[in-house]
């Protein structure tokens, strides 16, 4: 039989294990945890649906070993906690039971400690880090005594134990990202005089007896792993030629050595640590691959936004490392490893690093995915809800929602006719098809598209939905994914041939001009501002509140700033739109009124419900939905979601 993607495919043997193929599903926070930070059935469910879809580790985030001075969010399991055996022993008996092996990532926040602690003022935290500071909010950190350094170091060695004794197969020691043994390891943030900091040698002691309390406590043959930052990209930081020197150190000490970037709780590096839309699938490969060069004795592990298999076989086949780690590619998609090594890549959902996920961490706390509906509803996939009785179901509009709506529909059973009144289906999405860094959104929509067709369902393309059109075809019920309308300004020229609509980007370049003007700096104004700078037009941003991108996500927000601090964007805040001339748009803002003279005015001013279609169609079924961006004008995971969940209650 032929082996797709061979190098990808092939098992490794690692300590007393072997590994089924090269993919490790890499940490990521999963659902919120007990009452005393214990895993839940959600929990459970999180990790079991990554085991289910062929990867050869599922590694569960974040065990913290001391919990009085190391849990810094709610995310974090108690692990010198006794009473954490029993959901532990669950969690890994649900990865097993997938055929994956299970680890836990072992990790202690340090100076960070307290930091999203839901319930506990920060300001009551005793915070230890390397030395004495005052972190930039003004929370101060102690320097840790050398007794809590061992105690620290024996509680990892402790813990390590317990998930054994839980029935994991290995542990990985969290060394990266600025927590606290990255801490120590960096002449950045450790400035200690005594045998625990100063030279290379005194700053890897901790990080170096951690090791050895871990390897005492679990024995031979019982795989340790260790993930660090190649570099960590924040001034005094390390950089990967003396993270080289320091992985020489831990070769052969550890079992697998996993080769991430930056400083987590650093706002410019975190985008780097978490590659945004804007840098190249597979950034942090390169660092990886440094380190592999001179290790004798212990595989490597890379990062960084990787989605595609093809990319993945690359970097093994070339010797850039010896694993592929993927955490945002197999929440959108948990089947990737199914998919690609059983010869159907095609079918694969790829991330496209909207930052969704981390937004709703950060936010409420709870897990989702733009595109993957099933994401923080992991047990409705175990206990799914066949229908009982098939009905027919007519959807109107073929974007995200609507085509999200068929796919669950035909999977519970039901006849499905999907009316869309253009020529295919993707909606907004096909907006994204010249956007280099939305490709993957836009290739979602394709695959969306084809699963549609696939999937049995009638689709009606070039098709005005009337309310004739609809009771003629006697539906049992009626989703409605109209979607939402441009908001046109009524200022005097907005009828002018200068101003556009979004329509006008719906080519490689633009008939624009050179000179253009984005009335509007919201998330589509401002990424539209990103792609027609790197064109090469000459770009201002006119927008009336005081921010720019004020509905994206925290995450892609910091990325958006990185892209606009490195361009030529001219944006102009609190400012509005006046009166369109011939020579361009005159605005009144801060500093007055003046003119911005342009050879175009794309028009990006917001979006409105789309309503009215939504009254004049409601009543041609028996029931309806009103899902997505007609309700309110949203983002694609509202869509996605909405569009799976209202089919569940047909």
């Amino acid at each position: 039989m032929n082996r797709y993607y061979p190098h990808l495919g092939s098992s490794l043997k690692v300590g007393g294990v072997m590994l089924k193929n090269r993919i490790v599903n890499a940490p990521m926070a999963p659902p919120e945890m007990g009452p005393i930070g214990d895993m839940t059935p959600e929990n459970i469910g999180f990790y079991g649906l990554r085991a289910k879809g062929g990867a050869a580790v599922v590694t569960v985030s974040e065990g913290i070993v001391h919990t009085a001075t190391g849990r810094s969010h709610t995310k974090h399991l108690s692990l010198d906690n006794p009473m954490m055996l029993p959901s532990l022993a669950e969690v890994a008996r649900e990865i097993h039971y997938h055929n994956a092996l299970a680890s836990i990532e072992l990790s202690h926040g340090g100076k960070y400690a307290g930091n999203r602690v839901q319930g506990q003022d920060p300001n009551t935290v005793t915070r230890y880090g390397p030395i004495d500071e005052v972190l930039s909010d003004g929370r101060e950190v102690h320097a840790m005594p050398e007794e809590l350094i061992l105690e620290i170091a024996d509680c990892f060695g402790k813990a390590a134990a317990l998930c054994k004794q839980a029935g994991f197969d290995m542990v990985l020691v969290h060394a990266a990202h600025g927590w606290l043994l990255s801490q120590f390891m960096s002449p950045g943030t450790n400035k200690r005089t005594d045998k625990w900091g100063g030279s290379r040698e005194n700053r890897m002691r901790f990080p170096l007896l951690v090791v050895q309390k871990i390897r005492e406590a679990v024995g031979p043959n019982f795989p340790i792993e260790y993930r660090l930052s190649g570099s960590e990209y924040v001034e005094g930081g390390y950089d990967i030629d003396e993270c080289v020197e320091m992985c020489k150190m831990l070769d052969g000490k550890v079992d697998i050595l996993y080769i991430s970037a930056g400083v987590h709780e650093n706002r410019d590096s975190f985008v780097l640590t978490h590659p945004s839309m804007f840098l190249p699938h597979g950034s942090n490969v390169h660092l990886a691959a440094a380190v592999k060069k001179h290790m004798k004795h212990t595989p490597v592990g890379c990062v960084g936004g990787i989605n595609d298999p093809a990319q993945a076989e690359e970097i093994l086949a070339t010797g850039q490392a010896d694993l592929v780690c993927m955490a945002r590619q197999l929440l959108v998609d948990p089947d990737f490893p199914k998919k690609a090594l059983s010869g159907h890549a095609e079918d694969i959902t790829k991330c496209c690093r909207c930052f969704t996920c981390f937004a709703s961490t950060l936010t409420n706390r709870i897990t989702s995915c733009a595109l993957n509906p099933l994401i923080g509803r992991e047990l409705d996939q175990r206990y799914g809800r066949p229908a009982t009785t098939p009905k027919r179901l007519v959807i109107v509009g073929g974007g995200p929602g609507g085509m999200q709506a068929a796919l669950t529909a035909r999977e519970q059973g039901h006849e499905v006719i999907l009316i869309e009144k253009s020529d295919r289906l993707g909606g907004q999405l096909n907006s994204e098809e010249f956007v280099p860094f939305k490709a993957d959104l836009y290739a979602y929509a394709r695959q969306q598209a084809r699963r549609v067709e696939q999937s049995g369902t009638e689709v009606r393309l070039n098709t005005e939905a009337t309310p004739e059109l609809i009771e003629s075809l006697h539906p049992d019920a009626l989703v409605l994914a109209v979607g939402a309308k441009p908001v046109v300004p009524p200022i005097p020229g907005i009828d002018s041939p200068k101003v556009k609509g979004l329509s006008a980007l719906h080519q490689a370049d633009p008939d624009l001009g050179q000179r253009v003007v984005i009335l509007g700096g919201g998330l589509v104004g401002s990424e539209t501002a990103v792609w027609l700078n790197s064109l090469g037009r000459d770009v201002t941003v006119v927008e009336m509140k005081d921010d720019f991108a004020a509905e994206a996500n925290e995450m892609h927000k910091i990325a958006l700033e990185h892209e606009f601090k490195s361009s030529r964007i001219r944006l102009h805040l609190n400012t509005s739109a006046v009166e369109v001339t011939e020579e361009g748009l005159v605005c009144r803002g801060p500093e007055g009124t003046f003119t911005v003279p342009c050879d175009s005015i794309l028009l990006a001013a917001g979006m409105r419900a789309d309503w009215d279609s939504v009254e004049r169609l409601r009543d041609a079924a028996p029931w309806y939905w009103a899902i997505g961006d007609c309700v309110r004008a949203g983002q694609v995971v509202n869509a996605t979601e909405q569009g799976h969940n209202v089919v569940l209650d047909l």
